[in-house]
This record gives structure tokens, sequence and C-alpha cells, in this order.
């Protein structure tokens, strides 16, 4: 067993959300929970989640690698997705790219060296109009990122590594 005793209560929780005959509704949390306590998702932690869910390993599968939510392979301690939709490309989310790009020394799915950053494509955000548009491990967005607002994140995710801080 990977998951801990308080990241199956976390599930449990879920669970209850949906009647007892469809415990695999809990699936996209499940996961999101899953990911939470171990940074990726292995097979083996996906299939652990199916298992706890009592629904087939490969269904659980299928969602974890359509969602680009989830993480299947290790990354940074802080991904960072970079809204490219055609929206945000034109208001300067390519530029955004670019400019993390340099500062972090990697391309998309690329993990710096210091192994804090990793940086990736986004799929629409929903915040076109504050592009360009970020989120920082699936859960902090972050709007009209200009290169002053990047090197202030950037700082500020670099501190809170560097004193013990997020996951």
């Amino acid at each position: 067993m990977q998951l801990s005793e308080q990241a199956l209560k976390k599930i449990d929780r879920e669970v209850s959300k949906y009647p007892a005959d469809q415990k695999q509704s809990a699936v996209m949390a499940a996961l999101a929970i899953a990911q939470d306590e171990k940074g990726w998702l292995s097979t083996e932690l996906i299939e652990e989640v199916a298992h706890y869910l009592e629904m087939p390993p490969i269904a659980a599968q299928e969602v974890a690698t359509f969602y680009n939510m989830y993480n299947l392979k290790p990354m940074g301690k802080y991904k960072i997705s970079v809204c490219t939709n055609l929206p945000c490309a034109l208001r300067d989310g390519e530029k955004a790219a670019h400019y993390l790009k340099q500062k972090l020394g990697v391309d998309y799915k690329e993990t710096s060296a210091d192994g804090l950053f990793t940086l990736v494509e986004g799929e629409c955000m929903g915040a076109c109009g504050d592009a360009p548009v970020l989120l920082v491990n699936n859960k902090r967005m972050c709007i009209q990122m200009s290169e002053a607002r990047l090197d202030a994140l950037v700082d500020e995710l670099q501190a809170e590594a560097n004193a013990g801080g997020a996951k």
C-alpha cells in the first residue's frame, strides 16, 4: 500500500459524495489526492486507486492519461503550466513561456537542474482576458504574467522551497 491512511480518509470523503455502488465516480478526486501525496501517478499507484475504488485499473488509467492535470512521470516540486491556446498566445503567452524557458533553463516537459520547476504547456484555463495565464501545481492560477511578475513568482517559489514549504 503506497497511500497513507490520511490520503485514504480523504478519498473516503470523496467516495461518500456518491451512491454506495458508484465508488468509481470519485476517481478524478482520488487520483488528485494520490498525486498530491506522491507527486506523480505511477502505474502502480493508479492501480492502487482503482482497486480501492473497486474499478478496473484500465478505467482509472484512461482517466489519468486523458486529463493533463495528472503527472504520469516525476515532476519538479513546482509544475508551471503556461496556457498556449490562441487567445493567450496572442496576448503574450508564448512570450511568457519563452521567458520562463530561458530563466529556468528548460524547455517544455523538462525539469530544472535543481529539481524545482517543470514547465509544461497548458490548455485553456478560462481566463483569456487576463493573459498570459499560468497554473502552479494545478491549483494556483497566475494572471497577467509580465516578466516582472514571472521573476517575482519564481523568486517566491524558490524561497518557499528553501524554507521547506509546498509539495
